[in-house]
């Protein structure tokens, strides 16, 4: 080839890096365009087998190696990564609803799938029910010829109800249901979905998987190849790609990513422990307390609790006064999510947000990260006292 001009040479360059090197981290592999050795190897790549490289939406190395350990983890054999933690949810209702099906869902169910729930209906012609997250085998009493998939969610992240999902799997089996799990609060570790009957399950990999704060994604694992590419179509359909830079970062954390959830569990059972015992908390809304609702599910199915739980403050208290006792804490920030190294405290408004809530009083919902929990107990005997004394 002759001389290539400057702005040629910028772009082909030809220099190749020596082969031999390895180390412990994943390679970030950019891309949108993915070139082929040849016009064969165009036309015979079946991006739907993931058994060889077509286009950056459809995965690099990165993304593959990823959704593979991830898969490892839940103990699926198929995962395909999302933007977003509702972006995963909004990928599988579109490749499993259509017009003129029902969807059920908990009443305790993550806040934005319920709102899409509601466009579904609205706009799509899906109808979507609420049901008591208790309900457990009774579920049987609602589904319908045209109900196609059951969303669940163990616990909700509010209100911390355990569902007993061995009952609504069994079901819903038997009926010809698809069953979805909403597995984040356990990051994948504490609760074997699939091993319980659940034929998808979702994570917000934003939560205990990334652990910076800094990162959203999603992800949908399963275990049937039939269904797996029903989620691929949608996958595929509505672009659901993810940076290169991102997966790297969460591939980056999986390592310590048990080490992680077990010390925000351990500090979070003697924070919450703790604030049981304070006179301006009614109850604490923690799977492993016996008081909390679903508790003996938790027992049998779960390992693990992770950071996240609730309390509920005596009634006494106005909103006025819980609010102040958030604004009013030091090491907890004031946001949602959660599995992150820092502490988060936020109040809900659970009343307005449930259709057969009974509890009262103001709930509040504690992430306890990395912190020591004896200066976070310090920092909320400190808000509580200043709470308290208006």
């Amino acid at each position: 080839m002759t001389k290539k001009h400057l702005q040629t040479q910028i772009i082909h360059t030809d220099y190749v890096p020596p082969e031999g090197f390895a180390a412990f981290p994943s390679a970030i592999h950019h891309a949108s365009t993915v070139l082929f050795k040849n016009v064969a190897a165009m036309r015979s790549g079946d991006w739907k087998e993931k058994n060889a490289y077509t286009y950056g939406l459809h995965g690099t190395p990165t993304t593959f190696t990823l959704e593979a350990r991830l898969a490892e983890i839940e103990g699926g054999t198929h995962c395909l990564l999302a933007p977003s933690g509702l972006a995963a949810i909004a990928m599988c209702d579109f490749a499993l609803l259509k017009s003129g099906d029902d969807v059920l869902l908990p009443d305790n169910v993550y806040g934005p799938n319920r709102d899409l729930s509601r466009w579904l209906t609205a706009d799509f012609g899906i109808t979507a029910r609420l049901y008591d997250p208790m309900i457990g085998a009774g579920i049987e009493q609602l589904i319908q010829p045209n109900t196609k998939l059951i969303w669940t969610e163990a616990p909700g992240s509010v209100s911390m109800e355990v569902p007993d999902l061995r009952a609504i799997c069994g079901v819903a089996k038997r009926k010809g249901v698809l069953v979805a799990l909403d597995n984040t609060w356990s990051a994948g570790l504490a609760l074997r979905g699939f091993d319980l009957g659940v034929d998808i399950v979702m994570q917000a990999l934003t939560k205990y998987q990334s652990g910076g704060s800094d990162v959203l994604m999603g992800a949908l694992v399963t275990r049937d190849v039939l269904l797996h590419e029903r989620l691929s179509m949608a996958h595929m359909r509505l672009g659901m790609g993810v940076s290169a830079d991102d997966t790297y970062l969460v591939l980056r954390n999986l390592p310590t990513l048990k080490l992680r959830f077990d010390a925000h569990d351990a500090a979070a059972r003697k924070v919450a422990a703790w604030l049981k015992a304070r006179p301006e908390i009614t109850k604490v809304l923690h799977p492993a307390f016996e008081d909390c609702p679903g508790h003996e599910h938790w027992k049998r199915d779960f390992t693990g609790a992770g950071g996240l739980f609730s309390v509920l403050f005596d009634e006494r208290f106005t909103e006025e006064q819980t609010d102040r006792f958030v604004d009013s804490l030091k090491l907890f920030g004031i946001g949602y999510s959660w599995g992150g190294a820092h502490s988060l405290c936020i109040p809900y408004r659970i009343q307005a947000m449930r259709k057969h809530w009974k509890e009262q009083g103001t709930l509040v919902r504690f992430n306890i990260g990395l912190e020591d929990p004896d200066d976070l107990i310090a920092d909320i005997e400190m808000a509580l006292a200043g709470m308290a004394a208006r």
